[in-house]
């Protein structure tokens, strides 16, 4: 393992934002630099202990994805080494974990892509027997398969709040009314987009689902994220199909009626629900155990869906 990142302290560039994992910085007006720490959220509360190579596994990953779903969409990616863009003394920072990417405008929503009934649609389908109001056959049980992948967009919310579930049309209000300035002229506009954005989503679980089940991963559910250029042109970016965006089970235990286990931060979230904390920053630090067996489990994600050793 190398030595966890919290924070980058990237100085020969600016300083855009930092979310839950990522910090950004500005290259030019064309490219940004995204650096993927080794942080963890969980309940939307960043933790105070790193993750070894969590930052490692995701971008790899991520890399894997953006390659081979290359035909679907155009991407982020501008191919250029993270390393080359900062000052030498900083190299060690982006090595491994940093992407330099196209400056795009962002669509406002997460493109959530659920293909099992669980977590919150589990709760919304046993409530109203549908899910984000998409009606489901009656009957279904815990973590069974949807007849087919549905699209369940979400509200992007800022670092320390939830995501809200939205319909689709309150997605399509929703980029169009950040985006049609931007888009006039460009043959497109906001709510046309979002529709794009849906049919590429699906298109896009929908392969990387069949893929991981001959590795022996069920992708339960994940969520994309979307930007535009000036020509307006939809692209994949932040990251894609890695244990932070997506529910990945071990289709050797996979069984409806339980909540399977999974590849991701769950085993963090199980437990600190063990915890007599109200859910609210600061988080609470974390055993050595806990943190060495999460690790272990990004790994393993990686490994499993790549077949190849991250180092």
């Amino acid at each position: 393992m190398t030595q966890p990142l919290f924070e980058s302290s990237i100085t020969s560039l600016q300083l855009l934002g930092r979310g839950k994992v990522r910090d950004i910085y500005a290259i030019d007006d064309d490219k940004l630099l995204i650096v993927t720490s080794d942080r963890l959220s969980a309940f939307d509360v960043i933790l105070p202990d790193p993750i070894p190579d969590k930052g490692r596994v995701l971008t790899a990953l991520a890399n894997f994805w953006f390659a081979r779903l290359g035909h679907v969409v155009p991407n982020q990616l501008t191919g250029i080494d993270p390393e080359s863009v900062v000052a030498p003394n900083e190299r060690e920072q982006v090595r491994g974990r940093a992407l330099v990417v196209k400056r795009l405008k962002p669509l406002p929503i997460e493109a959530v892509v659920r293909g099992y009934v669980i977590g919150s649609g589990w709760k919304d389908y046993l409530e109203t027997g549908a899910i984000c109001g998409i009606a489901l056959p009656a009957g279904l049980a815990q973590a069974a398969r949807l007849p087919a992948p549905i699209f369940t967009p979400a509200s992007k919310a800022e670092v320390g709040d939830h995501d809200e579930n939205i319909s689709f049309e309150q997605a399509q209000a929703r980029c169009a009314a950040v985006l049609n300035d931007a888009l006039a002229g460009t043959g497109t506009d906001g709510a046309t987009l979002a529709s794009q954005a849906r049919d590429v989503a699906i298109a896009l679980y929908t392969e990387a689902a069949d893929y991981a089940r001959g590795r022996g991963i069920i992708i339960a559910d994940t969520k994309f994220e979307f930007g535009v250029d000036d020509k307006g042109t939809l692209h994949l970016i932040d990251e894609a199909l890695t244990p932070d965006s997506s529910r990945f089970w071990p289709a050797d235990s996979y069984r409806e009626g339980i909540s399977p286990p999974s590849f991701d931060k769950q085993y963090v979230r199980d437990y600190l629900e063990t915890l007599d904390w109200n859910k609210k920053a600061p988080g609470p630090k974390l055993p050595s155990e806990v943190i060495a067996h999460t690790a272990s489990k990004y790994r393993e994600a990686y490994e499993k869906l790549t077949g190849l050793a991250l180092d």
